[in-house]
């Protein structure tokens, strides 16, 4: 075999080698999304009232620990306003919640550190790719500092954490799960497809321009999570009976009412999912008939099923009023559409 051929082969494995790392990191981003749901939606996030980054891989190893741990969080307004009644058991069942999501934080940290400094010593990492691995591993770091600082913000007087806190750490995690899937993506696919048609780039702006929608519609989620707008109205596609609800912009000035007040939360987000719904469901009978190649038509059929699934999860977990399952189960499809979203993005790529 000619020598050009051998170092373009190990090249191709390194980089699925590379690719499948990144996979990973982002998989186990997705499981720590879940987690973090569950976590805000059975109220265990402010049981740990304290934050070691470097020496809180352990939990309390004694009853007598746990006892101590209990104290602190006896001291601070979630257990004073919320929970005067809790009994170590049931604070145990918060502390595990919140305790397996910042050690799953840190081994992700493990995860994606460890391979890197193994692919950076053996010369497999382009080094193109060097600096925005770097940049993922330092904004990983830092989702961790913003965590923290989400946290903190229900350690005071208000037993809730700030719901602009919370939807910055939960866009942040979108982001960077984001930005690692689409370097994965690169790396298995460098080459983009031929296509017969000229409306390539068409389509490529418009699958863009429904990404963007998408975030802004996840931080949308973000600020009903925050607010707990998901608990009222419990009806769809109405919101009571009307469309247009009363007090949709009771606050002033107008734009407070998209961050805190629950009902224009409520139905921004409607807004937003249906608007990604239709237009979704467009796009894919707009190009059902196109000859794409297949590995496009299938990224079409993936965000079609994504889309769906998201809006049924969404409907559901509305009407039976937040049920933590169903609720889980919503915040990850809304990164399975991200997923089928940038999946159909790179798909259309021009170089």
């Amino acid at each position: 075999m000619p020598l050009n051929n051998t170092h373009s082969s190990n090249a191709n494995t390194d980089s699925r080698a590379i690719a499948v790392w990144l996979f990973i990191c982002a998989i186990m981003i997705f499981v720590m999304v879940v987690l973090g749901g569950v976590t805000r939606l059975t109220h265990s996030g402010l049981s740990m009232v304290e934050w070691k980054p470097a020496t809180g891989f352990l939990p309390p190893m004694t009853e007598l620990v746990w006892q101590e741990t209990f104290e602190k969080y006896q001291q601070y307004p979630e257990f004073k306003i919320k929970n005067p009644d809790m009994d170590l058991a049931e604070f145990k069942s918060i502390f595990w919640l919140e305790f397996i999501h910042r050690v799953w934080g840190r081994s992700i940290g493990i995860v994606f550190l460890v391979p890197f400094m193994f692919f950076l010593f053996n010369r497999k990492l382009d080094r193109n790719l060097i600096p925005k691995l770097i940049t993922m591993f330092i904004l990983g770091g830092l989702q961790g500092v913003l965590g923290w600082f989400m946290v903190k913000s229900g350690l005071s007087d208000r037993p809730d954490v700030s719901q602009y806190r919370l939807t910055a750490h939960l866009i942040f995690a979108f982001i960077l799960y984001g930005w690692i899937f689409w370097t994965a993506l690169g790396l298995l696919f460098p080459k983009p497809h031929t296509f017969k048609q000229g409306s390539i780039h068409a389509y490529k702006r418009f699958v863009s321009a429904l990404t963007f929608l998408l975030v802004i519609a996840i931080m949308s989620g973000g600020f009903v999570a925050g607010t707990d707008a998901g608990f009222i109205y419990n009806t769809f596609p109405l919101m009571g009976e009307t469309f247009f609800p009363k007090d949709l912009f009771a606050f002033q000035p107008l734009i407070k009412n998209f961050f805190e007040n629950v009902v224009t939360i409520q139905f921004t987000h409607r807004v937003l999912t249906m608007l990604i719904f239709v237009s979704v469901l467009g796009f894919w009978f707009k190009t059902l008939n196109q000859e794409f190649p297949r590995r496009t038509q299938t990224a079409l059929h993936c965000l079609l099923a994504a889309v769906i699934l998201q809006v049924t999860l969404g409907i559901s977990t509305l009407l039976f009023v937040v049920p933590v399952p169903l609720a889980a189960l919503h915040q990850a499809g809304a990164l399975v559409l991200l997923t089928a979203m940038l999946w159909a993005r790179h798909e259309f790529r021009e170089h």
